[in-house]
């Protein structure tokens, strides 16, 4: 495999912070367009990024309903730009106009790095709103972490409730919320409801009708990205499946898991699940770049920084103008993001040999949702798709869309595999506590030295 060169003394240095999808397919553009100077060494690329790999996010809740293996929703950063240098670390400071940024590795002391070019690829984070008892109770669906850990609990509240008869502690288990009616919470809830419902066939205590299913959303409708008639769809194809589908209403409380709701309602539940929001990843407040009102990094056409020159940015964490609707801005979805960076790698060349930059234009291509095995809705090129054409749909875009030859390949074996097989239902929470048994054994035997002990000094 090729490396990187070390570089020539006073070669452009391009530092791309974040390693998701702008900062991985930014680099993947410079690492095409730019092969033969990054091989000799006349450019250098470094992404950081805490992760070693890329996450395909629109996966996610696949991943958690145990569609796809969690392996194949991420890309390895290494192996795929294998051209930059890819650093495990978090950048937790930057100032653009001295051109340094401190990079805090996985382990030891933090470092300066300089750099002549900056793209800001940094992403979003869950926003969480000041709720009583959310930070404790809630999770997000953003990382594939959280998809492998909603999974295990999930699946660990119906053992619960499979294993005692205490009527309210299988009430509480078998109640799942989930807060948000974006792409996001309405696939989570489809998915996690899909999948429940497949592993009570082979429990004797729980059935369908005991599993209680709540979507909380802020606003009127759900799943705005797809059109008010195909919200509307959705909302009655959920109610029809046992999902509480409460609009207008906002969480409250959920302090030692009871939750309180704005229409009065309130029950204890095992499971909360938080997708409301986003916002832009901290490191962009620890820069001198310019910030909006909801601060995010203030963009051009151009993909460039506002008023600053040599910094670049797109994404969640920027505010990108939409040229095709005066005075809005690019939505933060993969469908941007991926345009995005191709051209935001491209304009970074052309500004490297002196050419004009483009602006970036996008007409929207529509939407697509997944609602569980064999269920979806979309509205691709304005063309309104329900029900089996939609998940269909929804599969055939995202396969094509998942980065590398290799994840294609994988995530299609993933789908293939279940035609012929079930699904599996089994909860590995164990994973999250791997030491547990070697504890409690490395315990018992403390405990039985120091009975030897007392026997002897007795």
């Amino acid at each position: 495999m090729a490396r990187t060169a070390e570089g020539i003394p006073g070669a452009p240095h391009i530092l791309i912070v974040g390693g998701g999808y702008v900062g991985m397919y930014t680099a993947l553009r410079l690492q095409k367009k730019l092969k033969r100077e990054l091989k000799r060494g006349e450019v250098k690329v470094t992404v950081v990024d805490p992760n070693a790999y890329m996450t395909y996010q629109p996966f996610l809740p696949e991943a958690a309903a145990g569609n796809i293996s969690p392996r194949h929703v991420v890309v390895p950063l290494r192996r795929t730009l294998p051209l930059c240098n890819v650093r495990n670390a978090r950048v937790t400071e930057i100032n653009h106009d001295e051109r340094w940024a401190i990079v805090q590795p996985l382990a030891g002391p933090p470092e300066r790095i300089s750099y002549d070019y900056i793209v800001m690829a940094s992403g979003a984070v869950p926003r969480i709103l000041p709720i009583p008892g959310l930070a404790e109770n809630g999770i997000s669906l953003k990382t594939v972490g959280e998809a492998i850990h909603l999974r295990n609990h999930v699946l660990a509240q119906l053992e619960i409730a499979e294993s005692t008869d205490d009527e309210e502690i299988r009430r509480k288990a078998l109640t799942f919320v989930f807060v948000g009616g974006g792409f996001a919470g309405v696939e989570a809830v489809a998915e996690i409801e899909d999948m429940t419902r497949d592993a009570t066939k082979y429990m004797r205590k729980v059935t369908p009708r005991d599993l209680r299913f709540y979507l909380v959303e802020a606003s009127d409708r759900i799943l705005p990205e797809v059109g008010p008639d195909m919200g509307k769809w959705t909302a009655e194809q959920l109610r029809g499946r046992g999902i509480d589908v409460k609009m207008k209403t906002l969480l409250q409380s959920a302090v030692g898991g009871n939750i309180e709701l704005s229409d009065g309602s309130a029950f204890p539940a095992g499971t909360l699940v938080w997708n409301a929001g986003v916002k832009p990843s901290p490191v962009v407040k620890a820069s001198d770049l310019p910030l909006d009102d909801r601060g995010r990094i203030k963009a051009t056409e151009y993909l460039t920084v506002e008023g600053v020159v040599g910094a670049w940015t797109a994404g969640d964490n920027a505010a990108v103008p939409d040229l095709t609707q005066d005075g809005m801005f690019c939505p933060p979805n993969a469908q941007h993001a991926l345009r995005q960076s191709k051209l935001l790698g491209d304009n970074i060349v052309r500004a490297l040999r002196g050419k004009s930059l483009k602006p970036y234009a996008h007409n929207n291509l529509g939407a697509v949702a997944g609602l569980g095995l064999h269920k979806g809705v979309a509205n691709p090129m304005g063309f309104k798709l329900k029900g089996l054409p939609a998940w269909w749909f929804h599969r055939t875009y995202h396969g094509m869309m998942v980065p590398t030859f290799n994840r294609k390949m994988r995530v299609l074996a993933d789908w293939t595999l279940a035609l012929f097989f079930k699904r599996e239902t089994i909860s590995l929470g164990t994973i999250e506590q791997p030491r547990a048994d070697f504890e409690l054994a490395a315990t018992d035997e403390v405990k039985q030295l120091e009975a030897t002990k007392a026997d002897r000094a007795a």
